[in-house]
């Protein structure tokens, strides 16, 4: 029978223990080992949480499970410092706020014996409830992309011997965002396959600020490491959609255009840069709402986030670009 372990890399939040209970209460064979990587900057405050969350295991606490330090540096950094301490030839990492199946564990292990031995990996299906009765918000949304999106770590299985091959995750990510991808393709040009298997896994949507859409736009500068380690066509290979990066920074160049002619006493061209930077605005803002159910709260939060998406994303893709200058491709970090 296939072993396995699991690796949760975790900030603590309130959503772990229904990660672990949906874990513990799913049939067929348990995991060898439980791997959860505490990945607070400062894990000091409440140093017990990450036992305490673990009693929901019962059973299986006792036999599997060993608790890590990830040190704050981000979920590519914990999934490394978890596969250091995996001796299974297979390393299923899971997502804190995700639930597994009622038959995960099951269907997990026939996902892993099928799997030819030039398989790197298998992804899980994921699932994300939306609300009835009314249609989705921008947020509900954004989430409800992981149902679709290839290669997600909120249930990917690896084989250690693969990712021990490529270096495991790459720990410039500092986000849950692109790093999976970045591993993915990798794992293809280094000639191994990833496939999609049967396992069902539940991933709900979480509260979330007004702002969220807002700080989420610092994956812009993940992009723009992207583009350094696998090329310009990066988003062809990874079947990734191109998001509005070349919209926002148009808008942005005309709002900043507006101020500087307004400065500069050129009243009619900054009016046509204004007229420009209110068009692009509005018709970001309508493409957000009207999927959605169109309520005050979210038109307002709409309206405001799209306001300040445009500048906030082209700073993060500029800032992004020139960190990651230097950055060789990845055939390069690989020798």
């Amino acid at each position: 029978m296939t072993s396995y372990a699991v690796v949760i890399p975790t900030l603590l939040r309130d959503s772990l223990a229904d990660c672990l209970a949906a874990l513990a209460a799913a049939h067929g064979p348990r995991p060898d080992e439980i791997v959860l990587v505490d990945d607070r900057s400062d894990p000091d405050p409440a140093p017990d949480a990450a036992a305490h969350a673990l009693t929901v295991l019962g059973d299986l606490r006792d036999r599997t499970t060993t608790v890590v330090t990830g040190g704050g540096r981000g979920p590519a950094a914990a999934r490394n410092t978890g596969l250091r301490a995996v001796t299974a030839p297979w390393a299923v990492f899971l997502d804190d706020d995700v639930q597994v199946g009622p038959y995960w564990c099951a269907q997990l292990v026939r996902d892993l014996e099928e799997a030819p031995p030039d398989t790197a990996g298998v992804q899980g299906v994921i699932s994300v409830p939306l609300p009835g009765g009314r249609r989705p918000t921008d947020w509900e949304r954004g989430t409800a992309g992981l149902a679709r999106a290839r290669w997600t770590t909120a249930d990917m299985a690896y084989r250690t011997e693969a990712l021990e091959q490529v270096g495991g995750f790459d720990e410039r990510f500092p986000r849950a965002f692109r790093e999976d991808a970045d591993l993915a393709l990798r794992l293809l040009d280094a000639g191994w396959r990833i496939r999609r298997g049967h396992r069902l896994t539940r991933h709900p949507v979480r509260p979330a600020s007004r702002w969220a859409s807002v700080r989420q736009q610092r994956g812009n500068a993940d992009d723009a490491l992207m583009r350094r380690l696998h090329g310009p066509d990066w988003w062809d290979k990874a079947v990734a959609p191109r998001g509005r990066i070349r919209r926002h920074a148009v808008i942005t160049a005309a709002g900043a255009a507006a101020c500087v002619l307004a400065a500069a006493g050129h009243r009619r061209a900054a009016t046509a840069c204004a007229a420009g930077w209110a068009a692009g605005t509005a018709e970001l803002a309508r493409a957000r709402i009207v999927p959605g159910p169109r309520t005050r709260d979210e038109v307002t939060t709409v309206v405001a986030t799209s306001v300040v998406i445009p500048p906030a994303a082209t700073w993060y893709r500029l800032a992004g670009a020139w960190r990651h200058r230097n950055a060789p491709a990845w055939r390069e970090v690989a020798r």
